[in-house]
């Protein structure tokens, strides 16, 4: 069986980021499986606050693109760090249920491990409450992180195909309207490439700055519950 998880110096991590993970790996007293969409502000949280026991592992961001291929790969991370001796209680699953179908949430109910709350990042980056107003307020949506934003070119176009099948583009976006940014940082240069995005696909744009909404409380509710283990 060909690996699904990626080690963490995957293209799409950064070398500061790989040596932050590694430094925590040392000491890590839990473990956090999560996209690698996400490792970047999972990190940016665990040094704000000091969480050097907790050690990210992650998964390619690809495989969005293949969402039936998730459950396996957060199970082989799930089986990986119960063979080093975590327990359940000691591993957090910080990944929506991407499309799954609700496959994932029945892999970790079997597993006894907790995963963040919602149905994908854009939800728990921006709150439940918030994200559903996004959405009333055009349903013809398509949403852009800064991970997105930064990695467009590799998911969004080649990731689709439309780097060699440009007419297939208005039957991915043919029934989209706007283009909605959601900032987790406040960056200039993100915000003209999110803008470049939306002219290349020819939606409106829309800015909005959320920062790490649901994911920082939900880690900090993992961290909570588990501070009994580390005293």
């Amino acid at each position: 069986m060909s690996s699904l998880a990626t080690p963490l110096n995957h293209s799409s991590v950064s070398s500061d980021l790989t040596a932050e993970v590694g430094s925590q790996k040392q000491q890590a007293s839990a473990v956090v499986i999560t996209c690698s969409a996400l490792l970047r502000e999972i990190i940016a949280i665990c040094r704000a606050n000091d969480w050097t026991h907790l050690q990210p592992q992650c998964i390619s961001a690809e495989l969005h693109n293949r969402p039936e291929k998730i459950p396996g790969a957060v199970k082989e991370l799930i089986d990986a760090a119960k063979l080093k001796g975590y327990g359940a209680q000691q591993i957090f699953v910080a990944y929506g249920d991407c499309g799954t179908g609700g496959l994932l949430d029945r892999l970790l109910e079997e597993e006894g491990v907790e995963r963040i709350p919602g149905a994908h990042c854009y939800e728990f980056f921006s709150g439940a409450d918030r994200f559903a107003s996004f959405h009333d307020a055009e349903p013809g949506t398509f949403y852009l992180t800064d991970f997105l934003v930064r990695h467009f070119d590799r998911l969004v176009i080649r990731g689709l195909g439309l780097d060699k099948k440009p007419e297939l583009e208005p039957l991915y976006f043919g029934n989209y309207r706007k283009l909605l940014y959601m900032a987790q940082g406040d960056d200039p240069e993100l915000k003209e490439r999110a803008k470049a995005a939306a002219q290349r696909l020819g939606l409106e744009f829309v800015y909005h700055h959320v920062g790490h909404g649901d994911l920082e409380s939900s880690l900090e509710h993992f961290n909570q519950r588990i501070e009994v283990a580390l005293i």
